[in-house]
Order: C-alpha cells, then structure tokens, then sequence
C-alpha cells in the first residue's frame, strides 16, 4: 500500500474552513489528531512517520485561529471548536476511527465526546489535556498581557515550560515557529477559554475506551489532573511518562508511540 499526503480545506461555516492534513488515506483505520495550544497538526510529525508506517491514516486537524486554518474573530469556545471537529468528521465521512487530543486538544475532544455522544469515535486518547480546567487566571493574565505586547517572548516561555527534557535551539525555534502560525486573536480567545470554561461534566459522559497519558513532570496541566480524569471518565486508562513534561508525544515518542499503537490494537487494557 503506497502512502501519500493530501492537504485540503473542510468548511465549517459559511465563512471558516479549516485545514487538514491526510497522511495515507487508504489505511485500515484512521487517527485523528487535535493539537495542543497554541501549536498546529503539525506538533504530531513523530507520530505521523511512525502510525503511517504502520498503516494507519493519520488525520490532522488545524483549529480555526491556528495553523493553516482560517483565522476568523469568532467561535473561540470549546462547543464551537468540537461542532469544528463534527464537521470535519462529517466532511471526511470517518467512523470508528481513534480520537487523539492534546493538551486543549485534548480538552476539545473530551467536549466532542460530550456534546456529540462520540459520533464516529471507538477510542479516544488524551494526552496531557487540559481538563478538567485548563489555565488559573493569573497563569491567563499573564499570557494574555504577553499575547497583546510581546508573543514571541510569551512562545518562549511556553517552550521553556513545556518540556522536561532538553530540546535543541534548532527544534525550540522550530516549536515557536508552529505557535506564531496562529494568530494573536485567536492565541488570546483560546487562553481566555481555558480561564473562563471547565469540563467537569464533560467528563463523566465519555463511553468510549480511553487512554490517558501524562507527563509526570508536567508544568501547565498538573499531573494530578490525570487522576482527576482517570477517576470521572469509565473506561480509562492512565499512563504516567515518567520522564516528559508536557510534550510525551516528543520527549518520549518511542513509548508514547508504543502505548498508543498497543491501546488502539487493545493489547493495553
């Protein structure tokens, strides 16, 4: 089966359309990927080579406000941004597919479960989501005063607290790139969401199988809140890395990788 790579744009209003990135599109079954704030699909490349070698399609997604997506004023709260995914789903006609969100993304798709009964989804992972809260408002404040006066200086302090393990200067900048694709509007309204929302009852109405897995070392959403997810959502799973921080699918890709290829194949139980 030869791999191959379709970018295209799904309408999900009249005026927005988001981009997806399609990496094997005749694979035997599909994971969709939700980034992490303020970053795009493309935070998953580990993952992409590795899933698609396997013989998975891999689905990325870029938000409204991020990425290539269109960047409207509007819509910048979790049930608009999971009506996005719907209609991506839709759009792309996907059924029993896998659901992977990180951080906020994985916030969004925690709202998805909740608010579209699961539609088309049979396993969901979250990775360090942003759930059941996401930012305090004094982390927000702070954010949003660099978001409005200097947001390359607040994406560097996003990358020095994001990651546990070392990381390059080439891949640092590489990182700040991804997050100065989206724009500043879009960068403030999401950390005013994840000051202002919860998804408490979210939680207790995902049915799907799911996989948590967690940074140990995580400085923006605490490890704590893992437990927090693994006790209100049935059927879960929790997987601590003990060596990440909030970046797992990098800082341990090999295992991270590993556990999501064994949770989707239903060895990890």
């Amino acid at each position: 089966m030869g791999e191959s790579m379709l970018g295209y744009y799904v309408r999900v209003e009249e005026d927005v359309h988001l981009y997806v990135e399609d990496l094997n599109p005749k694979g035997k079954r599909t994971i969709l990927f939700l980034h992490g704030w303020p970053l795009s699909h493309k935070q998953f490349e580990y993952q992409f080579n590795v899933f698609s070698s396997l013989g998975y399609r891999c689905v990325g997604v870029d938000w409204r406000g991020f990425g290539k997506s269109d960047k409207p004023i509007h819509g910048y709260h979790f049930s608009r941004l999971a009506d996005d995914i719907r209609s991506v789903v839709e759009a792309l006609q996907l059924d029993d597919f896998v659901l992977l969100g990180h951080s906020t993304g994985g916030a969004i798709a925690i709202r998805y479960m909740a608010r579209h009964q699961g539609f088309g989804v049979s396993k969901l992972v979250l990775v360090d989501a942003a759930a059941p809260v996401g930012f305090t408002a004094e982390t927000a404040e702070h954010f949003l005063n660099l978001a409005s006066n200097d947001r390359p200086k607040m994406m560097r302090e996003v990358a020095e607290s994001f990651f546990f393990q070392f990381i390059t200067r080439p891949f640092e900048e590489w990182f700040l790139h991804l997050g100065l694709e989206a724009s500043g509007w879009s960068t403030a309204a999401v950390i005013k969401m994840l000051r202002d929302e919860t998804l408490y009852d979210d939680l207790q109405k995902v049915q799907a199988p799911t996989l948590i897995v967690h940074g140990v070392h995580d400085q923006v959403i605490p490890f704590a809140q893992a437990d927090e997810m693994k006790q209100s959502i049935r059927h879960s799973i929790l997987v601590p890395l003990y060596y990440s921080g909030h970046g797992g699918f990098w800082e341990e890709r090999d295992r991270f990788n590993h556990e999501v290829h064994r949770f989707i194949e239903g060895e990890l139980t």
